[in-house]
């Protein structure tokens, strides 16, 4: 998208230093099962602009006095976690790069959550094409003026918080397998933290602990990585661990609430011109003649799994609880990244981190390339120049 970068990228690339990357990449950690991209993307000065301004409008709902009260509906009641606190720590904006009618490059929202993204990944991918390719610092991974010291200190302040490393640690099913499980190496290394997997922490009363050398610790902050949606059918796995819905006495980061309200659901009381038309399901008073500049998705769901691309009538009748589904107006991706043979289309994820009692701050971006007809890494297993990625950004 910077012509005179990406012209110098693509003239240094051959597979050689693409598979040496690849190497250093994943040197000292658990093999990456997703694939990643042969490339960074280059943002322009405007289209970065757009992306900021665009997360701008996107922070003014959520600090609306009313947010709350707008999303309580979006924790399913079953899921509802107490000692929720007053904002999230992680903020995360995925746009898709397409054209306006003027014909400029401009982001429109697809995605947001309020949960943690790779934030230790992202960092050490940027590092590591820095190393295998040329790439000037006339653009930057890092946005809002951060640096790496910077940036690691307020991660810290976020998950560590007031704690010793040791007294907080990230937490899923089964953390070491996960698909993401190295951005869970790459924090804990940053860090000193500790990674844990749910059957590792017992609770204790209202506390939780885990053995460490024949020895408990408190478990007094947890950096939560479990989605709810992955585990509902199976709470069985909390017998052997705690469950997070009872009291307990430990901090949350992210509160899980908070993975509900800032989702999908939030998206139909955006009215922006970076947001495409969104309105829940059971709203809607008619059903639009141009389906087919639709796509249906359900509120609770994650990596893209159920949406429907190709809308039929026939698929919003057939939906028993309309009240969890939103309809969307489809959004038309640029191929506007030139690969060797051809333009792809990119999705940029503005990654926000905002510690207690402080504001928001924009601090690092994650991308995706694509030439299939979901962005997802999952449905372009198939192809090159396509994957997960970093934006480098026009200073």
């Amino acid at each position: 998208m910077i012509p005179a970068q990406r012209q110098k990228y693509n003239q240094q690339f051959t597979r050689e230093k693409y598979q040496a990357f690849l190497t250093q990449l994943g040197l000292g950690y658990p093999e990456i099962p997703f694939r990643v991209a042969e490339t960074p993307i280059f943002i322009p000065k405007r289209l970065k602009q757009k992306l900021i301004e665009a997360g701008e409008e996107i922070i003014k709902l959520i600090k609306q006095p009313n947010f709350k009260a707008l999303t309580q509906k979006s924790i399913p009641t079953d899921w509802n976690v107490p000692n929720e606190n007053k904002q999230p720590h992680f903020l995360t904006f995925d746009f898709g790069i397409c054209k306006n009618q003027a014909g400029e490059l401009t982001p429109m929202l697809i995605e947001m959550q309020g949960f943690p993204s790779l934030y230790g990944f992202q960092h050490h991918l940027a590092k590591t094409f820095k190393a295998g390719f040329e790439i000037d610092s006339s653009v930057n991974h890092f946005l809002n003026g951060f640096n790496e010291e910077g940036y690691i200190k307020l991660l810290k302040e976020v998950i560590i918080g007031a704690h010793k490393p040791e007294e907080v640690a990230l937490m899923d099913v089964d953390a070491p397998h996960q698909k993401t499980a190295i951005d869970f190496f790459v924090t804990q290394k940053m860090l000193g933290i500790k990674i844990l997997a749910l059957e590792d922490i017992k609770k204790v009363g209202k506390q939780l602990f885990y053995e460490e050398d024949g020895k408990k610790i408190q478990l007094k902050r947890i950096y939560n990585r479990l989605i709810f949606d992955e585990v509902a059918n199976n709470t069985e796995i909390f017998k052997n661990s705690f469950d997070p819905r009872e009291e307990l006495d430990v901090e949350w980061v992210t509160h899980p609430n908070w993975f509900y309200r800032i989702s999908k659901y939030t998206m139909p009381f955006l009215k922006s011109e970076f947001v495409p038309e969104t309105r829940f399901l059971n709203e809607l008073t008619a059903i639009p003649k141009d389906l087919e500049n639709y796509v249906l998705k359900p509120l609770f769901s994650f990596a893209g799994m159920g949406v429907i691309i190709d809308v039929s009538e026939t698929d919003i009748t057939n939906i028993k609880d309309p009240e969890n589904w939103i309809l969307q107006r489809k959004v038309n991706y640029e191929p506007a990244v030139q690969a060797p043979d051809g333009g792809v289309k990119a999705e940029v994820r503005m990654m926000y981190l905002w510690p207690d009692g402080g504001e928001p701050q924009l601090c690092i971006n994650l991308a995706r390339l694509s030439r299939g007809k979901m962005i997802g890494v999952r449905y372009n297993a198939d192809f090159d120049w396509v994957g997960g990625t970093v934006g480098f950004m026009e200073e």
